[in-house]
């Protein structure tokens, strides 16, 4: 029963960032790695075996600890990229903001010469 509430949890969470990109409320680059966490979480809900065969792999014993090992691996990767694309606009806006005030300055310099 689990698995098919976790089917169907994973499969209403896809069709729900696609129709967010659908309408521009998120962009395809941020998209596409929600995207590959609900594909290997339907994945796993379609055919759980396969979850118990990497864990044994990797000797681990209680299966579903793999999957919030791989869970919390991608939110902290994700975590850093949301970190350096902000650190990047934040940049950009001072970059931006200056060139405004020289831009404003300009402006009222010429409106001075305009009026003597």
């Amino acid at each position: 029963m689990i698995y098919y509430s976790a089917i169907v949890i994973s499969a209403i969470f896809i069709i729900f960032i696609i129709n967010m990109v659908r309408k521009n409320k998120l962009d395809e680059k941020y998209s596409i790695l929600w995207l590959i966490f609900g594909s290997i979480i339907l994945g796993v809900s379609i055919a759980p075996t396969v979850i118990i065969k990497i864990s044994g792999k990797f000797d681990i014993y209680y299966p579903p600890a793999l999957l919030f090992l791989l869970g919390i691996i991608v939110l902290v990767i994700y975590t850093v990229h949301i970190t350096v694309v902000i650190t990047k606009q934040n940049k950009e806006i001072v970059n931006l903001t200056q060139k405004v005030a020289l831009m404003e300055r300009e402006n009222e310099r010429n409106k001075m010469d305009d009026d003597e």
